[in-house]
């Protein structure tokens, strides 16, 4: 069932520029979800035509981890390989949701770290604070998608939940690229709580360090 998320571009001047970085230059476009009041960005690097599926990450924010570099997680490392992957490849897109903390928001996010901080697992950390252990929606994704004119995709993620939502919502996965970088001693445990929590598809080898 198709999410009914409203999103529309901000003003009278269209919020889309190019985006030099590192790993080319994009381009850079806001969409609006009006029922939450968030902004949401497209990059998108190339013809989003096809003819072969666009390679796209769907990225949820993580401040810790995409701008403070913090290595309790993997999403910083994950964002920049997914840029320099679809640099290489030629054309993508990311989608970057303004969905902090599998949803939960900073405050609370930061909140679980403490908890983690004392021994609970990831997921057990967002329970105790009475949320769910993943809240993120991947309808606004799937809007965003549509309105760029993707429908098929080769989508860079280890987790099923985001393949499954994304397909019950019309856009059609054709391949799966795993995304695993960033693996070491400060996120092992949460890496792995995410394979045999969360059924997230990560290789044992990865996760000892003998990829």
């Amino acid at each position: 069932m198709t999410s009914a998320v409203d999103i529309s571009e901000l003003g009278d001047i269209p919020a889309e520029a190019r985006l030099p970085t590192p790993h080319g230059e994009f381009r850079i476009r806001v969409f609006h979800e009006e029922s939450t009041g968030f902004d949401h960005v497209a990059l998108t690097l190339g013809d989003m035509g096809g003819p072969d599926p666009v390679l796209v990450r769907v990225h949820s924010e993580c401040l810790t981890g995409d701008a403070m570099q913090s290595l309790r997680c993997d999403c910083g490392a994950q964002l920049d390989a997914a840029m320099r992957q679809i640099q290489e490849v030629g054309w993508g897109c990311i989608v970057y949701l303004r969905q902090e903390g599998r949803g939960i928001g900073l405050h609370a996010k930061i909140q679980a770290y403490n908890l983690q901080d004392r021994g609970a697992d990831t997921l057990d950390a967002n329970l105790m604070l009475g949320h769910p252990a993943d809240n993120r929606d991947y309808g606004v994704a799937s809007e965003i998608l549509s309105s760029l004119g993707i429908s098929n995709v080769c989508l860079l993620t280890n987790n099923p939940d985001k393949i499954s939502q994304l397909q019950n919502l019309g856009i059609n996965v054709v391949e799966r690229m795993s995304i695993i970088v960033g693996v070491g001693n400060e996120n092992r445990d949460y890496l792995i709580t995410k394979v045999d929590r969360m059924g997230h598809d990560i290789d044992s080898d990865s996760l000892n360090g003998t990829e």
